[in-house]
């Protein structure tokens, strides 16, 4: 088992599935600009980049200029029912339990109120030192940057330190600031965009990690 000090969880996908409440809001805002619907695959297939990537992409090119009426009324909808159907993994609370007294963070490309608050509603917040969304700094995952204000706060030695996420940017980010990168492939990224990536570590529960780090 590998000695870990610093653990940087990715929020949506890696620790509470939130698909079905980003689905429902960005269709409740197509629907509400007249424009059709998008499936649930296309709609998971946007996530990871930010809820502005996110509604650039349900929009398409076509509908470009309707970007910002678009973001008011997914913020407004999706503050509402963020927590509708978002549930943790199974999992999740025993994995966080068991490094109780590791130095855990949550790194997100999602808005840290969102965040904050849905952690707090499913009752996890208080296991996370800090909880870092896409609004917490000026950079956002996979900019390594990101990593730097991170060990700024959180000095560790990079090689005991492990980002843990479901989508490709966490690889990437891990990769790029040489640390431990281990990717959950039973979450709301891409198995196979993250099996070509060839992070350290893959786990098919997040249970898993618990036999990994220690």
């Amino acid at each position: 088992m590998k000695k870990i000090d610093l653990m940087i969880f990715d929020f949506d996908g890696t620790l509470v599935d939130t698909g079905a409440d980003l689905v429902q809001s960005i269709n409740y805002t197509l629907r509400t600009l007249n424009l059709p619907e998008r499936t649930e695959k296309e709609v998971i297939s946007f996530v990871g980049d930010g809820v502005s990537k996110l509604m650039e992409r349900a929009l398409g090119k076509d509908h470009s200029g309707l970007q910002t009426a678009a973001m008011q009324i997914f913020s407004g909808y999706y503050a509402e029912h963020m927590l509708d159907n978002s549930v943790l993994y199974p999992g999740v609370k025993e994995v966080l339990e068991n490094y109780r007294n590791k130095t855990k963070i949550i790194l997100t490309n999602k808005r840290h109120h969102f965040t904050l608050r849905i952690a707090e509603s499913l009752r996890i917040e208080n296991y996370f030192t800090d909880i870092i969304g896409a609004d917490s700094t000026p950079f956002m995952k996979p900019d390594h940057r990101v990593m730097d204000h991170v060990f700024s706060k959180y000095p560790s030695p990079k090689e005991n330190a492990v980002v843990i996420g479901d989508g490709v940017n966490d690889v990437i980010i891990a990769q790029n600031a040489g640390v431990l990168s281990c990717a959950l492939l039973n979450g709301l990224g891409n198995r196979e965009d993250l099996l070509k990536l060839r992070a350290d570590y893959y786990c098919e529960d997040i249970r898993e990690l618990n036999s990994l780090f220690v």
